[in-house]
């Protein structure tokens, strides 16, 4: 009798135990350094043919997304647009892309956050002319192949102003990149706007040059990780994990970089040699070049002010109808928690 008594006391406390634990409010986390996946299903994530961005290969390649408990579904764009608009359409999760055309899927009503700066482009985005065109003023009234809405049509525009010229002084050939380089090569426009590794294609025609690129205007273009608000407000450990895989794979880079080149310059579709030559032309940020550029700042090194800056001129070209609210943009919490980590 005592026994059972005993047993229905020790029930009622092992119960009461487990209500009392139960009701206990959970602590709110700090801070997103966890890489445990809210989800299983894999995050849906585009990258394209850019310098900064091949590296996500090497993650791929090397097991590093899995190393940091995150299952990423990694999806190749030969079109750098059809990324963009892949992501505002919700088919993806999260996106390699510019400021400028993140700033323009913001002002046509996308719900779009920037984590992490991967680089700045500081001369792999150029435009290229053929023999003959020696200055910008020579570009009045040629024909330029660039993909509308772009990076580089950005570009193109700046250095028209910087001219005193402006869209409607050239004649504008609307071609996806890696059309307008083999339009350029095949002699059928005088110019192309093009970006690394398209920019070695175009530099095939004879007699063709540079006339200027993104080494001209410091900070104008920086490039990123973009997820939508909702894997944030979701899925907080896996942005996290991306951030953390990022900064991996550049620890891998460094420590193997015959492997990484031999992986890169694949995936880029050129020799090693060649993709060696895009080195100077992009600048990969490390956590502290993240640091720095969330913070506030006065000139294109900050990317709050960049975004002011490249909104305005958006507005202006009539590339954007109206400035976007740009406070909620970025979001450096995951960032700053690798850089404590």
């Amino acid at each position: 009798m005592k026994i059972r008594k005993l047993l229905s006391l020790l029930i009622i406390f092992v119960f009461g135990l487990a209500i009392a634990v139960s009701c206990t409010p959970s602590q709110p986390t700090s801070n997103y350094a966890s890489t445990t996946p809210a989800k299983t299903s894999p995050i849906q994530m585009g990258f394209s043919a850019w310098p900064g961005w091949l590296p996500w290969q090497v993650a791929q390649e090397e097991k590093l997304f899995a190393a940091n408990k995150v299952k990423v579904d990694l999806k190749w764009f030969d079109g750098y647009l059809d990324s963009i608009n892949a992501l505002a359409a919700g088919q993806l999760d999260a996106n390699t892309q510019t400021l400028n055309d993140t700033i323009s899927s913001i002002a046509a009503g996308a719900e779009q956050v920037i984590v992490l700066v991967n680089d700045n482009s500081t001369g792999n985005d150029k435009i290229i002319v053929r023999d003959g065109i020696k200055t910008i003023g020579d570009l009045k009234g040629k024909r330029i192949g660039v993909e509308v809405g772009t990076v580089d049509h950005f570009l193109l525009l700046l250095g028209l102003k910087k001219a005193g010229l402006s869209a409607t002084d050239v004649q504008i050939q609307p071609l996806e990149t890696g059309i307008a380089a083999a339009a350029f090569v095949a002699g059928q426009i005088d110019a192309a706007a093009v970006f690394a590794p398209f920019t070695t294609k175009a530099l095939q025609r004879p007699g063709s040059k540079e006339l200027f690129s993104s080494k001209d205007f410091p900070g104008a273009i920086p490039d990123h990780l973009v997820v939508t608000r909702k894997m944030i407000e979701e899925r907080p450990q896996d942005v996290q994990a991306l951030v953390n895989t990022w900064f991996d794979t550049l620890d891998f880079m460094k420590k193997n970089p015959e492997k990484s080149l031999s992986i890169l310059s694949k995936r880029a579709g050129v020799s090693v040699q060649e993709y060696k030559q895009y080195d100077a032309g992009t600048k990969i940020f490390t956590i502290q070049d993240n640091l720095k550029a969330f913070s506030p700042g006065k000139d294109m090194h900050s990317l709050s002010y960049a975004a002011q800056e490249v909104s305005k001129f958006l507005v202006e070209l009539k590339l954007i109808k109206t400035a976007p609210d740009l406070t909620k943009l970025f979001d450096d919490r995951f960032v700053k928690t690798y850089s404590q980590n």
